[in-house]
């Protein structure tokens, strides 16, 4: 097996609470910050999931509390799921089945590409790559399975 690990169904796999730990880079000034808490995805009337990410977020040396709130819905194909905001504006689409997924997120002028690498049963990680004419950010979360 590769460095990547198959799942079937992305809303099985997510189900349940993570360790989340957030590297942020600014390509542009070099400055880093970094986020660290626990996403917890909670089951959905639809079928879907409702996550919750809440933690501590430092930047420039001050912390700040931080959280986001996401719906994990299921997608146009077996085992995929759509992302939408908590406002119900889509976000992206995620399909885990080869273990690796890379999808693209346009932002006004800046786009988010998203690498989405499954490690395990127990760890995952997604990469986004901001660009545009204000942002030029890496934002790396490691999540590892909570029990």
């Amino acid at each position: 097996m590769g460095e990547f690990w198959p799942v079937p169904d992305a809303l099985t796999y997510l189900a349940g609470g993570w360790r989340v730990e957030r590297s942020v880079r600014d390509l542009a000034s070099g400055e880093e910050g970094e986020f660290s808490g626990t996403t917890v995805f909670g089951p959905l009337e639809d079928g879907g999931l409702l996550h919750h990410e809440s933690g501590t977020f430092r930047w420039r040396g001050v912390p700040r509390p931080a959280e986001r709130t996401l719906r994990f819905l299921p997608g146009g194909s077996p085992g995929t799921a759509d992302v939408h905001f908590a406002d119900g504006r889509f976000f992206h689409d995620l399909n885990l089945t080869t273990g690796s997924h890379v999808t693209d997120h346009p932002c006004s002028a800046d786009l988010y590409r998203g690498e989405f690498t499954v490690r395990d049963e127990n760890h995952w990680r997604t990469v986004w790559r901001v660009r545009g004419p204000a942002k030029d950010l890496l934002l790396t979360t490691d999540y590892a399975r909570e029990g």
